[in-house]
């Protein structure tokens, strides 16, 4: 298993992670994701160390803090051998203060992560979403408090925006609070929205991208073709409306070269997917999920061999889309261009 510097940190994860999205099994959504208990999790973990995977990534409102107590029984008695990473900060209940990003708020959900988790400090600790009702200074002073007092090593952030994530850096910066090393975002071959402003973001601030639902939620796993109906086994009868939303044809068009790339390589449609990820900029670590052990050693394929040039190409190219404003300039026009070079190399217009 590969190493990464996670952002400007210290702290090296392993390229793949395992997400614990599967364990607990409360609730309509965490109920189709899977439903794994206790025993089979500490399974998965024992297969996870074996092949390298150090990482295991959850959050309170995971089948409400049912996902963050499971993980704590699986890592039992192996405290030291793995990196925990949780989130918190959308609502946990109906109360006012079972959401958000107070001061209040923040450590009551790390004290509870921590009872849950059987742990006394987490390694990552990432807002879930920005709170655009607390001052961020408010915020960073909390999690700074969190930190002197040894209850977390590393702060992250999930789903901000670049604004938001910048605003929370500049204050940091400021008033000398720890900065975010880590964004966990929605990052895939049919959700490149990434690449136009938080990965610039997280190549000039240090922020490492920790991509969550790389297989742009259970559609690219090779079972949802064109023509064909969905499987009736799939999540996505009752999980789509809360995902990315893709264009079917979009959709069909990246399946199309992830078949083509497949014939060549012997590889699997999701082992494909999560490769290219692989060598994108500021990746630090693909988060990959599990139902079951045949899913998990499925997935752990991705890793240890890379896509040849054509091949990366022929994915850019399929999962390419013109650039939304103010972005597309740069993608189109020259003069935009050399004042602001692309990241990475410009998907094509489909």
């Amino acid at each position: 298993m590969e190493y990464r510097r996670l952002g400007a940190s210290g702290l090296e994860v392993p390229a793949l992670s395992f997400g614990a999205g599967t364990f607990g099994g409360r609730g309509p959504l965490f109920g189709a994701w899977g439903n794994t208990d206790a025993q089979e999790a500490r399974r998965l973990v024992d297969i996870c160390l074996d092949a390298g995977i150090t990482m295991f990534d959850t959050a309170d409102v995971y089948s409400s803090g049912a996902s963050e107590e499971v993980l704590g029984e699986a890592i039992k008695g192996r405290r030291d051998q793995v990196i925990v990473s949780t989130k918190t900060g959308l609502p946990m209940g109906d109360g006012p203060g079972d959401a958000g990003s107070s001061r209040s708020r923040l450590i009551t959900a790390c004290e509870n992560a921590l009872r849950r988790l059987g742990t006394d400090y987490i390694d990552l600790f990432q807002l879930h979403a920005f709170d655009a009702g607390v001052p961020v200074e408010e915020v960073l002073s909390t999690l700074d408090d969190l930190v002197r007092a040894g209850k977390v090593r590393y702060l992250g952030i999930s789903n901000f925006s670049g604004w938001q994530a910048m605003k929370s850096l500049a204050s940091a910066e400021r008033y000398g609070r720890p900065r975010y090393v880590a964004h966990q975002v929605y990052y895939s071959l049919i959700g490149r929205d990434y690449e136009w402003e938080l990965m610039p973001l997280g190549l000039d601030q240090g922020l490492g991208a920790l991509v969550w639902s790389p297989l742009g939620w259970g559609r690219l796993t090779g079972k949802v073709r064109r023509g064909q109906p969905l499987p009736a086994n799939s999540r996505l009868h009752h999980t789509a409306d809360y995902g990315p939303p893709v264009e079917d044809e979009h959709l069909y068009r990246v399946v199309d070269a992830l078949d083509e790339i497949a014939q060549e390589t012997g590889k699997s449609i999701p082992q494909i997917a999560i490769n290219w990820l692989l060598q994108r900029p500021t990746v630090s670590s693909v988060i990959i999920g599990a139902r079951d052990e045949k899913q998990l050693r499925q997935n752990l394929g991705a890793v240890g061999w890379t896509l040849t040039p054509d091949q990366t190409a022929k994915l850019d190219a399929a999962s390419g889309k013109t650039a939304p404003y103010p972005y597309f300039p740069y993608q189109r026009q020259e003069g935009f261009a050399r004042l602001n070079p692309p990241v990475v190399a410009p998907p094509s217009a489909a």
